[in-house]
């Protein structure tokens, strides 16, 4: 991609975010954002922008060791550095090393310190007896295990599991880097782990009490691993023994991402080319698969999945409940049928007072996926016109698959749940920037404007819908 191609795109990343934030901020003035959140918003968007232009510059044509330590040691550095920072800064805020409002992290925080309690006292039948009756399912134990492990062994501070945060976040780079460029170009590759690198969301993350920085970090390394042991030519145990571990342990986090992973392994099977992965071969890891979905289906999980599927699925109707509830107009219109066009896109930037804190501070991370998207989506027709679309059998079919299924579920606006598809997001849209071509730029102003205008709709909606204007 030419570097003054890559610096247009950012540029207009910048000017369209100022151009919505102006628009909703003149438009609906008695309800403008705050100077802090405004603040924070274009330092997230200006950071974002130059920080990745700056890098992808000077880095483009580092040979692949150089590349990923520059990549690994510059993630940590600057995950560790946000990580303190925003302890103190939320601690000043909120009296707590938390987020604003926090409600599941506190959660996860006491559970934890209490089970740890148990663990000290030799008590570990209790732990399993008192996750078990406190906890929705399995995919809510694994994130409670892991902290009372680390509040067992290491004390109770918030600070050390963030900062463990920060390390599994920066390789989560390095892994996005290595599985990019074995299916698709170092040039791709390079752009996709800088685009991490600085992703907002992926640090956000790292300064939370929640588990998602851990999920998104056991997905893309299964991914990876899985990938990685498909093209071996002699198949180590070991490799495919932390494959499956790390399949399993997304479980317990999210039971959705680990059923989307195994689907991703199937699809990957069925279009490897025998040159890669022989028909022996495809048998026997089919049956692999298989046999690791049927002994899951056996267990607790199964009856979750199962669970997870029906309430999530054929019953979506969370989000019109809850607006309901909350008396807001327009609420019926948020169910999947409405949203689930928007489902790479979603959730919107908020940029009026009515969000709440968390909402107002992470504007600018929002956009940031909103005008991300059209880059993702533009890559289903870029691989289908290059012939790509086996370089997308894993990567590609985990991350659209994972999309349907929260654009078809209560999660639709949920951001966080978004989160998982992140990874490959950001692959798919470095694979359009470093192919994109003249007669592609109409289509791309034109979302520009769309996402605009959206955003200025979507702020409407939460003032109208709250009866603040008409």
């Amino acid at each position: 991609m030419p570097d003054k191609l890559y610096r247009h795109f950012n540029t207009m990343g910048m000017a369209v975010y100022a151009i919505a934030l102006l628009t909703v901020s003149l438009l609906f003035s008695d309800y403008a954002l705050k100077t802090r959140w405004i603040a924070w918003g274009a330092g997230t968007v200006v950071l974002f922008f130059g920080m990745t232009y700056g890098c992808y510059h000077r880095w483009r044509h580092d040979e692949a060791k150089n590349f990923t330590r520059k990549l690994f040691l510059t993630a940590l550095a600057i995950r560790t550095l946000y990580v303190v920072g925003i302890y103190f800064y939320y601690l000043k805020e909120t009296g707590l090393p938390m987020e604003y409002g926090a409600a599941d992290s506190r959660q996860y925080h006491e559970s934890a310190i209490y089970l740890s309690q148990l663990a000290r006292e030799g008590y570990l039948k209790a732990i399993f007896q008192q996750l078990e009756a406190h906890t929705m399912g399995f995919s809510d134990q694994g994130y409670i295990l892991y902290l009372t492990s680390l509040y067992s062994l290491f004390g109770t501070n918030t600070l050390g599991p963030r900062l463990l945060k920060a390390l599994m976040s920066a390789y989560m780079c390095v892994a996005i880097y290595k599985l990019t460029a074995r299916n698709l170009d170092e040039r791709t590759a390079k752009l996709a782990a800088i685009l991490a690198l600085f992703m907002p969301h992926f640090i956000h993350y790292n300064g939370t009490y929640m588990k998602e920085t851990e999920l998104l970090f056991l997905a893309t390394l299964a991914l990876e691993r899985f990938d990685a042991c498909l093209r071996q030519k002699k198949h180590q145990a070991g490799n495919i023994a932390m494959c499956i571990l790390l399949t399993l342990a997304t479980f317990g986090f999210r039971t959705a991402v680990g059923m989307i992973l195994i689907g991703s392994y199937f699809v990957t099977i069925l279009f490897t080319e025998k040159t890669l992965l022989s028909n022996k071969a495809k048998t026997i890891t089919t049956i692999a698969v298989i046999g690791l979905l049927a002994t899951l289906m056996l267990t607790p999980i199964g009856k979750e999945i199962i669970f997870m599927f029906k309430v999530n699925i054929t019953e979506s109707n969370y989000m019109v409940v809850k607006y309901n509830y909350q008396g807001l107009k327009y609420a019926e219109y948020a169910d999947y049928r409405t949203m689930a066009p928007g489902a790479f896109v979603l959730p919107l930037s908020n940029m009026v007072e009515v969000a709440n804190p968390n909402q107002k501070m992470m504007n600018g991370t929002y956009y940031v996926k909103n005008y991300l998207a059209f880059f993702a989506m533009w890559c289903i027709l870029v691989a289908i016109r290059e012939r790509k679309t086996r370089a997308f059998r894993l990567m590609g079919s985990y991350t659209i698959v994972y999309v349907l299924m929260i654009a078809f579920s209560f999660a639709v606006n949920s951001e966080r749940y978004h989160l998982p598809a992140l990874p490959g997001i950001l692959v798919m849209a470095s694979f359009a920037m470093t192919r994109f071509r003249r007669k592609d730029f109409p289509f791309y102003y034109l979302y520009c404007g769309l996402v605009v205008l959206a955003i200025v709709g979507w702020n409407y909606l939460k003032l109208s819908g709250r009866g603040l204007i008409f």
